[in-house]
């Protein structure tokens, strides 16, 4: 099995930013002050209820053992069972866990899902390891975890270098574990074991979608706009894929190993069926080399971080002409270049809104599971866009208060935790102020 290197950015290894954790903290306090909130709800929702820490030694094929560490969070499942990712890389780190695990909270509050949020994660670049070493590595870790997940409790999902064979290895060897089979145990499986049809496409897909709603939002044609994109992995290419399918002219795509620009914009089916073929995006013929710098000041309509976090800076936030920022990637925006596209008339469609298609279908897939009941791809689609659009009109709405759609969004999801901390008496009425 190939993991795709495009996914491990060094950059975030070499340019340290702000604890993810810290950034998101500072929001949910931000947002329980602007809703008036009493500080208890900050409290609830500042920790995650449980995070676990996990050794994993393996075998290397040369004999030694050689010890990971793993982490899993589990922010709140006031809503259901914490739901959320696995990603392998060397920037994993207990601060990002903790964040990631409390964007689900928010992601599935937004949309209305009954599911709480979680995120785990292996310190390691999987490009290291054998096809051995890495499904030695993903079996051990689902092994280490098993006390506090199950289809009831918490529901892991593929995530950065994570895919649904590495979710199969997971479930077999959860099933072994039970004694019998369990698809519900997580989700973004293969279709033949309990996967859901659409999955693979949803993340992408969901971007788009919320991307339609703002350029509808700011009459902008998508046939006859452009757009560029940092990340051609899964997320990155699907955007991609059905931004071209509308019309949309994509002249630029950056990801580790460098960028590429053409005017003309490009064939994305093309383009995707040549990195599949193991080619670098720089060996595309007949292009020109940009970088992320200049790919973010290019005078575009669309730009799509599709990568890691803390990518739009105080230092890049400057330099971006777009009309929309899509956030694709998890936190790719720090405070600081938030602050400076709110300033500059850019229209922000927030991470935990824009992104959140993959946990929508990966909740369609659990309830496929339940029911051992599967819907047809068109249907999963529908559902998606359903969701996806609901969603964003609420956030439209909540920002018509003359804020930000980052600050609407999580006003939106808070609101929704709040009513559901209230109905299990978690919290008091004196907690809610002017509610």
């Amino acid at each position: 099995m190939e993991i795709d290197k495009h996914k491990i950015e060094a950059d975030i290894l070499t340019h340290p930013h702000k604890n993810p954790y810290d950034i998101v903290k500072e929001l949910l306090e931000e947002t329980v002050t602007a809703l008036n909130l009493d500080r208890n709800i900050y409290e609830i929702l500042k920790k995650p209820m449980r995070v676990m820490e996990v050794s994993i030694p393996v075998r290397m094929e040369s004999g030694e053992i050689k010890n990971f560490t793993g982490y899993r969070s589990q922010h709140m499942d006031v809503l259901g069972p914490a739901k959320g990712g696995i990603r392998f890389h060397p920037s994993v780190n207990l601060g990002e866990v903790k964040a990631l695990s409390i964007w689900m909270t928010l992601k599935s509050a937004i949309l209305g899902l009954p599911l709480g949020g979680g995120k785990g994660g292996v310190i390691v670049n999987p490009n290291e390891l054998t096809e051995r070493e890495l499904e030695d590595l993903s079996r051990s870790y689902i092994r280490k975890i098993t006390p506090i997940i199950g289809p009831e409790k918490d529901i892991p999902a593929p995530d950065i270098n994570t895919n649904p064979e590495i979710m199969g290895w997971m479930l077999d060897e959860y099933d072994k574990l039970r004694g019998y089979n369990i698809p519900g145990i997580l989700t973004g499986k293969p279709i033949i074991v309990g996967g859901s049809e659409g999955r693979f496409e949803a993340t992408g897909r969901g971007v788009v979608i919320t991307i339609k709603e703002a350029a509808m939002e700011l009459n902008i044609d998508l046939s006859q706009s452009t757009a560029a994109i940092q990340g051609f992995g899964n997320v990155g290419s699907m955007t991609a894929k059905f931004l071209h399918e509308l019309g949309v002219k994509i002249v630029a795509i950056t990801d580790a190993d460098g960028g590429i620009y053409s005017e003309e914009g490009f064939n994305i089916p093309e383009l995707m069926d040549f990195k599949s073929g193991g080619k670098k995006l720089t060996e595309y013929p007949n292009i020109k080399p940009i970088t992320n710098e200049e790919m973010f000041a290019l005078p575009i309509d669309i730009l799509i971080p599709a990568a890691l976090e803390n990518q739009i800076t105080a230092k890049t936030a400057p330099l971006i002409k777009a009309k929309i920022v899509a956030e694709a990637a998890n936190g790719p925006t720090t405070p600081e270049g938030d602050k400076i596209l709110n300033e500059n008339g850019v229209f922000v469609i927030p991470d935990i809104l824009c992104n959140a298609g993959g946990v929508t279908v990966s909740y369609f897939e659990w309830v496929q599971n339940t029911m051992n009941y599967y819907w047809k791809e068109e249907e999963i689609n529908q559902k998606l866009e359903e969701k996806m659009v609901s969603a964003f009109d609420n956030v439209l709405a909540m920002k018509e208060k003359d804020i930000t759609m980052r600050q609407a969004s999580y006003m939106v999801g808070i609101n929704h935790l709040v009513k559901a901390l209230r109905a299990r008496g978690w919290i008091k009425n004196s907690d809610l102020s002017r509610m």
